[in-house]
Protein backbone atom coordinates (compact mmCIF):
# COMPACT_ATOMS: atom_id res chain seq x y z
CA UNK A 1 0.00 0.00 0.00
CA UNK A 2 2.87 2.12 0.82
CA UNK A 3 4.67 1.57 -2.55
CA UNK A 4 1.11 2.21 -3.86
CA UNK A 5 1.12 5.74 -2.19
CA UNK A 6 4.65 6.49 -3.84
CA UNK A 7 3.92 5.48 -6.91
CA UNK A 8 1.02 7.54 -6.88
CA UNK A 9 2.46 10.30 -5.65
CA UNK A 10 5.45 9.88 -8.02
CA UNK A 11 2.47 9.97 -11.48
CA UNK A 12 0.84 13.10 -9.89
CA UNK A 13 4.62 15.01 -9.37
CA UNK A 14 5.18 14.03 -13.01
CA UNK A 15 2.16 15.43 -14.15
CA UNK A 16 2.39 18.32 -12.44
CA UNK A 17 6.45 18.90 -13.90
CA UNK A 18 4.82 18.34 -17.09
CA UNK A 19 1.88 21.06 -16.56
CA UNK A 20 4.66 23.72 -15.16
CA UNK A 21 6.48 22.82 -17.90
CA UNK A 22 3.72 24.04 -20.31
CA UNK A 23 2.70 27.01 -18.79
CA UNK A 24 6.76 28.18 -18.75
CA UNK A 25 6.48 28.69 -22.78
CA UNK A 26 5.13 31.59 -24.22
CA UNK A 27 1.85 31.23 -25.77
CA UNK A 28 1.93 30.80 -29.87
CA UNK A 29 0.94 34.20 -30.92
CA UNK A 30 -1.91 35.04 -33.87
CA UNK A 31 -1.20 37.02 -36.67
CA UNK A 32 -2.19 40.67 -36.80
CA UNK A 33 -1.96 40.31 -40.59
CA UNK A 34 -4.76 39.59 -43.07
CA UNK A 35 -3.98 36.04 -44.42
CA UNK A 36 -2.93 36.62 -47.78
CA UNK A 37 -2.06 40.05 -47.55
CA UNK A 38 1.26 41.80 -49.27
CA UNK A 39 3.55 43.61 -46.74
CA UNK A 40 6.03 45.69 -48.08
CA UNK A 41 9.22 47.06 -46.57
CA UNK A 42 10.57 51.00 -46.78
CA UNK A 43 12.72 51.24 -50.45
CA UNK A 44 14.45 54.74 -49.09
CA UNK A 45 15.30 53.75 -46.04
CA UNK A 46 18.85 55.45 -44.20
CA UNK A 47 19.79 53.34 -41.34
CA UNK A 48 21.68 56.39 -40.08
CA UNK A 49 19.00 58.39 -39.64
CA UNK A 50 17.12 55.81 -38.58
CA UNK A 51 19.22 55.24 -35.22
CA UNK A 52 18.49 57.03 -32.08
CA UNK A 53 16.04 57.26 -29.17
CA UNK A 54 12.09 56.40 -30.22
CA UNK A 55 8.66 55.85 -28.19
CA UNK A 56 6.54 53.16 -28.43
CA UNK A 57 2.88 54.64 -29.17
CA UNK A 58 0.85 51.73 -30.57
CA UNK A 59 1.41 48.20 -30.99
CA UNK A 60 0.03 44.54 -31.02
CA UNK A 61 0.21 44.41 -27.07
CA UNK A 62 -2.38 46.82 -25.23
CA UNK A 63 -0.71 48.97 -23.24
CA UNK A 64 2.97 48.22 -23.69
CA UNK A 65 5.02 51.66 -23.98
CA UNK A 66 8.48 52.62 -23.51
CA UNK A 67 11.29 53.87 -25.30
CA UNK A 68 13.89 51.80 -27.92
CA UNK A 69 17.12 53.64 -28.27
CA UNK A 70 18.89 52.35 -32.19
CA UNK A 71 22.81 53.07 -31.38
CA UNK A 72 23.43 52.64 -35.37
CA UNK A 73 27.21 51.77 -35.59
CA UNK A 74 27.72 53.28 -38.78
CA UNK A 75 28.49 49.66 -40.82
CA UNK A 76 25.52 47.21 -40.59
CA UNK A 77 24.32 46.89 -36.63
CA UNK A 78 22.53 48.59 -34.49
CA UNK A 79 22.64 48.20 -30.45
CA UNK A 80 18.98 47.89 -29.32
CA UNK A 81 18.30 48.70 -25.77
CA UNK A 82 15.07 49.46 -24.20
CA UNK A 83 11.36 47.91 -24.37
CA UNK A 84 10.31 45.25 -26.36
CA UNK A 85 6.43 45.60 -27.41
CA UNK A 86 6.62 42.80 -30.02
CA UNK A 87 5.34 39.04 -28.49
CA UNK A 88 5.61 40.10 -24.47
CA UNK A 89 6.44 43.37 -22.75
CA UNK A 90 9.99 43.20 -21.70
CA UNK A 91 13.27 44.76 -22.03
CA UNK A 92 15.83 44.26 -24.77
CA UNK A 93 19.35 45.07 -24.88
CA UNK A 94 20.70 43.13 -28.29
CA UNK A 95 22.32 43.61 -31.30
CA UNK A 96 20.04 44.45 -34.44
CA UNK A 97 22.06 43.73 -37.76
CA UNK A 98 20.54 45.39 -40.99
CA UNK A 99 19.91 42.41 -43.84
CA UNK A 100 18.71 43.98 -46.71
CA UNK A 101 17.67 46.89 -48.48
CA UNK A 102 14.49 48.50 -47.38
CA UNK A 103 15.01 47.97 -43.56
CA UNK A 104 14.45 44.88 -43.10
CA UNK A 105 16.87 44.02 -39.84
CA UNK A 106 17.74 41.12 -37.68
CA UNK A 107 17.93 39.93 -33.94
CA UNK A 108 18.64 36.62 -32.44
CA UNK A 109 16.17 37.20 -29.54
CA UNK A 110 14.49 40.12 -29.73
CA UNK A 111 10.68 40.55 -31.27
CA UNK A 112 10.48 36.85 -30.97
CA UNK A 113 13.93 36.23 -33.23
CA UNK A 114 11.77 37.31 -36.17
CA UNK A 115 12.58 39.03 -39.46
CA UNK A 116 12.35 43.18 -38.20
CA UNK A 117 10.51 44.78 -41.18
CA UNK A 118 10.41 48.78 -41.24
CA UNK A 119 7.13 49.25 -42.90
CA UNK A 120 7.44 53.11 -42.96
CA UNK A 121 8.56 56.36 -42.01
CA UNK A 122 8.03 59.92 -42.64
CA UNK A 123 10.34 61.93 -44.50
CA UNK A 124 11.84 63.51 -41.95
CA UNK A 125 12.29 60.08 -39.69
CA UNK A 126 9.64 61.51 -36.64
CA UNK A 127 7.17 58.04 -37.08
CA UNK A 128 8.06 54.75 -38.08
CA UNK A 129 5.98 51.73 -38.19
CA UNK A 130 7.88 48.17 -37.66
CA UNK A 131 6.15 44.73 -38.29
CA UNK A 132 6.92 41.02 -39.68
CA UNK A 133 6.09 39.62 -42.32
CA UNK A 134 3.85 36.47 -40.06
CA UNK A 135 2.12 39.41 -38.70
CA UNK A 136 3.12 37.86 -34.88
CA UNK A 137 3.79 41.83 -34.01
CA UNK A 138 3.64 45.07 -35.65
CA UNK A 139 4.49 48.13 -33.66
CA UNK A 140 4.36 52.60 -34.27
CA UNK A 141 7.34 54.42 -33.02
CA UNK A 142 7.48 58.25 -32.78
CA UNK A 143 10.91 60.41 -31.70
CA UNK A 144 8.21 62.84 -29.60
CA UNK A 145 5.62 61.93 -27.31
CA UNK A 146 2.99 62.91 -27.67
CA UNK A 147 3.19 62.13 -31.51
CA UNK A 148 1.73 64.24 -34.63
CA UNK A 149 -1.83 62.92 -34.37
CA UNK A 150 -1.52 63.31 -38.67
CA UNK A 151 1.34 61.17 -38.84
CA UNK A 152 0.30 58.35 -36.27
CA UNK A 153 -3.01 58.35 -38.95
CA UNK A 154 -0.61 57.56 -41.80
CA UNK A 155 1.39 54.94 -39.64
CA UNK A 156 -1.52 53.42 -39.06
CA UNK A 157 -3.24 53.70 -42.52
CA UNK A 158 0.34 52.04 -43.29
CA UNK A 159 -0.33 49.06 -41.05
CA UNK A 160 -3.86 48.81 -42.50
CA UNK A 161 -2.66 48.69 -45.77
CA UNK A 162 0.16 45.93 -44.97
CA UNK A 163 -2.80 43.71 -44.04
CA UNK A 164 -2.67 44.28 -40.03
CA UNK A 165 -6.10 44.13 -38.38
CA UNK A 166 -6.06 48.00 -36.82
CA UNK A 167 -8.57 46.34 -34.21
CA UNK A 168 -5.64 44.29 -32.93
CA UNK A 169 -2.81 47.20 -32.61
CA UNK A 170 -3.27 50.10 -30.20
CA UNK A 171 -2.13 52.03 -26.99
Amino acid sequence: MRAMSRAKIGVLGGMLALTLAGCATPPETASLRKPGTLISSASLFDAERFGGEWHVVESGIPGCSGTQNWAWDGKSTYRLRGTNCAITPAAVDEKVTLTGPGGRLLAKGAFGGEPIWVLWVDFDYRVAVLGTPSGRWGMILSRQTPPRPDLIKAARDVMDFNGYDMTQVGK
